[in-house]
């Protein structure tokens, strides 16, 4: 095995001698690129601690920057604690007041549903009052005739009706008004006058005077002549004679174009008046059924009968007589109107407020 040969190391350059150094220098400096090479360098310095010193002009800013906003950070830090303690408050006091209005619409709904309840309650109320006061009336107008009674009962109805001002009850209230109007402009009879005025010519009937028991009229006074000289025996025969004339009189009692008056026992004397309050009866209930016909026949049998079998002169019977002679020539057969659409329309309210 050969070992391989090794090269042999190479000869190092001479080294300069001193007094060629002070020659390459002055070379050197003769140069261009060296001169430019140098002035960069130069350059390159300048702008390196130029650089430097804005770069620690910055630092210095950006330090005193960092501790500005370090103290906005810290301010800020502040205010938003400040902040949370605030908004945390305010969610305390928006939770409280949360709580608040969810009690107040519970309280809300609650009286929502009491004045649903009552206003129900009140509206069926009422509902009952018209239909009280509507049913009065077409009552005093259909068994009585009472044209005022069934006004005053209307315009109470029309009255709490207005007072109340309820739009549902408007359509109602319009029919009420509609009867009033029409009641007014009614030009029937006076039936409650007439039937009171009938009630106390039946209470009277017992203590009117018969005819045949009728008192002669009083003699006139006989008008004083001139004084004369008559003698005691002359003035005691004339007063005796006035006397006698006094004691017995003859006097027609009947009139002309009517029957004589009956005489009558005093039983047939209590059946006659007890008749006669019959007749008055009839013709009440006449009056109060609108019947024209037996009304007027039985007002003329019951005058008939006034004038034939009892005092005429007496005032108590010539005060019964005008009455029915005054009724003879009243019409009590005018149609009332019905009510019978307005009571219609309050129970159909009824009946569909009840359904819901």
């Amino acid at each position: 095995m050969t070992t391989p040969e090794l090269p042999e190391p190479a000869s190092a350059p001479p080294a300069p001698s001193p007094q060629t150094l002070p020659e390459r220098r002055k070379g050197a400096w003769r140069r261009p690129g060296a001169v430019i090479a140098a002035v960069a360098l130069a350059l390159l310095g300048w702008q390196w601690l130029e650089t430097r010193q804005r770069i620690a002009g910055v630092q210095e800013e950006l330090a005193k920057r960092l501790a500005d906003n370090d103290a906005v950070v810290k301010e800020s830090l502040v205010v938003a604690r400040n902040t949370q303690a605030a908004h945390a408050v305010l969610q305390g006091k928006v939770a409280q007041l949360e709580a608040q209005l969810a009690e107040a619409q519970g309280q809300q709904a609650a009286f929502d549903a009491l004045y649903r309840e009552l206003s129900k309650g009140s509206d069926e109320r009422l509902l009952a009052e018209v239909e009280q006061g509507v049913a009065m009336a077409a009552q005093q107008l259909r068994l009585a005739g009472n044209v005022e009674a069934a006004l005053i009962a209307l315009s109470g109805v029309e009255a709490r009706l207005a007072k109340v001002a309820r739009p549902q009850f408007a359509g109602l209230r319009k029919l009420i008004v509609r009867d009033i109007e029409r009641l007014k402009a009614q030009p029937g009879a006076d039936v409650p006058g007439l039937t009171t005025k009938l009630e106390g010519i039946i209470a009277g009937i017992d203590s009117l005077p018969p005819a045949y028991e009728r008192r002669p009229k009083p003699e006139p006074a006989r008008p004083a002549g001139p004084p004369t000289q008559a003698g005691f025996w002359q003035a005691l025969a004339l007063d005796f004679w006035h006397e006698l004339r006094q004691l017995v009189r003859v006097e027609r009692i009947d009139s002309p174009g009517h029957a004589d008056p009956g005489l009558l026992s005093p039983s047939q004397g209590f059946f006659l008046r007890e008749n006669l309050k019959l007749r008055l009866v009839n013709a009440r209930l006449a009056l109060l059924t609108r019947d024209r016909r037996a009304f007027r026949e039985d007002v003329r049998q019951a005058t008939q009968w006034l004038e034939r079998y009892f005092d005429g002169s007496a005032r108590p019977v010539q005060s019964s007589l005008a009455t029915l002679r005054g009724m003879q020539t009243i019409d009590v057969g005018a149609d009332l109107p019905g009510l019978n659409e307005t009571l219609d329309a309050v129970r159909s309210i009824k009946l569909a407020r009840e359904k819901k």
